[in-house]
């Protein structure tokens, strides 16, 4: 990866939306060598996808939490607590962690009285969960923009 490739990303994180000339232009190359870069950098799984950025709030979830979720610490439970949250659409983002706990999951849901519906109805229920310690979103300081491709 070459330095036109880094800024191809740059660009396209900051604005998935950018027409190939319009990327062309920006990173200094003719519009189909641009276009031949990032196809191969689809193909080498470098780029992994587009999507829109939604705002939770006007899609009924504003309310965001942080959950460390332990996790009992034997194959059968943490596969099937994984396989679990790939159909939870509440949870929009999980990681499982070295040490304790054993998950951090990013649930997003409409508001307080839902969340604790949530927690009571589906997270301490999923497999192999053993303790659940939430903490709220108070203020979002810094949105996801990407990873830095210096």
């Amino acid at each position: 990866m070459d330095a036109i490739d880094r800024r191809i990303l740059r660009e396209l994180q900051a604005d998935g939306r950018l027409t190939n000339q319009e990327l062309a232009q920006r990173v200094g190359l003719t519009p189909s060598p641009c276009l031949r870069r990032v196809r191969q950098l689809e193909d080498d799984g470098v780029i992994r996808g587009y999507r829109a950025v939604v705002e939770p709030s006007a899609v009924g979830r504003g309310f965001e939490v942080f959950a460390s979720v332990e996790v009992r610490r034997d194959r059968d439970s943490v596969a099937a607590f994984e396989a679990q949250l790939q159909s939870t659409p509440d949870v929009v983002e999980a990681y499982r962690l070295y040490g304790a706990p054993g998950c951090l999951l990013r649930i997003a849901v409409a508001d307080s009285e839902a969340y604790e519906r949530f927690w009571t109805e589906k997270l301490i229920s999923l497999p192999g969960v053993s303790d659940v310690n939430s903490q709220m979103i108070m203020k979002r300081i810094k949105a996801p923009q990407g990873v830095p491709v210096d």
